[in-house]
């Protein structure tokens, strides 16, 4: 029988891809929180000793159905379409989990949940997985990774059964597995003539508006506090207003998958709160086994 064995919350914006000088410039001298964030995050999971990592892709847009990545081995060279000029020449090598994948396929057919599994060659991946990756040293611990798209034509309600759907596949496996939701809280970029109210652009001075810093930091205040119920049943009228990262769909379905508006995993914060082109970013790490 597989177990999740963990699951935390973690930023991926570009700028952290970047060397360290150009960050410590961007910094006002410092680097970015978020870096050393990582770490600590590593040795998390170095206690809790995945085989299997799923990446909630906020990045991976998909239309018809919520997909997971069921290739055996998925290698390349990543150059992105978004910023080319900032984020490119990034090779990648890593395995995945296809047996894993397929019982989440099979999961879904049980289900009626439209979560489907997929493996051709040819697609690219995005950088929402190839950040995370890299900066958990995953292909050099060789832990496997497979990616979970968020379907762009659901309903924001609609992620939480399939997360349910993909935590009934790694129930039905082997693997030991951990979930990582890759995107933003808020995600309201800046405009492209912004100017910086902090020299320090990752203060959360620069994040878009003084509502969505306030909201991002309710939301984080409940997640220490495992009220994960609270931030659902306030969906609607709150988060979905501030335009969390790809709707919202990594957080709900990683949540879906620890048990939706029930769970009541508590989250350590990792980092500072930090601004990225206007958008929220933070690393939370949750302890799944001790609900």
């Amino acid at each position: 029988m597989g177990k999740i064995v963990g699951a935390a919350f973690l930023s991926h914006h570009p700028g952290l891809m970047q060397n360290e000088e150009l960050r410590k410039l961007m910094g006002a001298g410092e680097d970015s929180d978020l870096i050393p964030g990582y770490a600590k995050i590593r040795q998390k999971i170095a206690e809790v000793k995945p085989d299997t990592v799923i990446i909630f892709d906020t990045h991976w847009f998909t239309t018809g159905f919520h997909l997971v990545e069921a290739s055996a081995r998925i290698k390349g060279n990543f150059v992105s379409a978004e910023m080319p000029w900032y984020l490119f020449g990034v090779d990648y090598d890593y395995k995945g989990n296809p047996e894993l994948a397929h019982h989440i396929n099979d999961a879904g057919i049980a289900s009626g949940v439209r979560v489907r599994s997929t493996a051709n060659e040819g697609m690219h991946q995005e950088y929402a997985t190839i950040n995370i990756i890299k900066h958990l040293h995953l292909e050099r611990l060789g832990i496997s990774v497979v990616s979970a798209s968020c379907c762009q034509n659901c309903r924001w309600d609609q992620f939480l059964p399939a997360g349910k759907t993909i935590a009934q596949g790694i129930e039905n496996s082997d693997a030991r597995v951990l979930l990582i939701a890759s995107g933003a809280l808020s995600h309201r970029f800046n405009n492209i003539d912004w100017q910086p109210v902090n020299p320090r652009i990752f203060h959360e001075s620069n994040v878009s508006s003084p509502e969505n810093v306030a909201s991002d930091k309710g939301a984080i205040r409940l997640m220490e506090q495992g009220k994960h119920g609270e931030i659902i049943n306030n969906w609607e009228s709150e988060y979905k207003k501030r335009n969390w990262e790809a709707f919202g769909g990594h957080y709900l379905q990683m949540i879906g998958a620890l048990g939706g508006a029930h769970c009541t995993a508590k989250g350590t914060v990792m980092s500072d709160y930090e601004n990225a082109r206007g958008t929220g970013n933070v690393h939370i790490w949750f302890d799944v086994e001790q609900q």
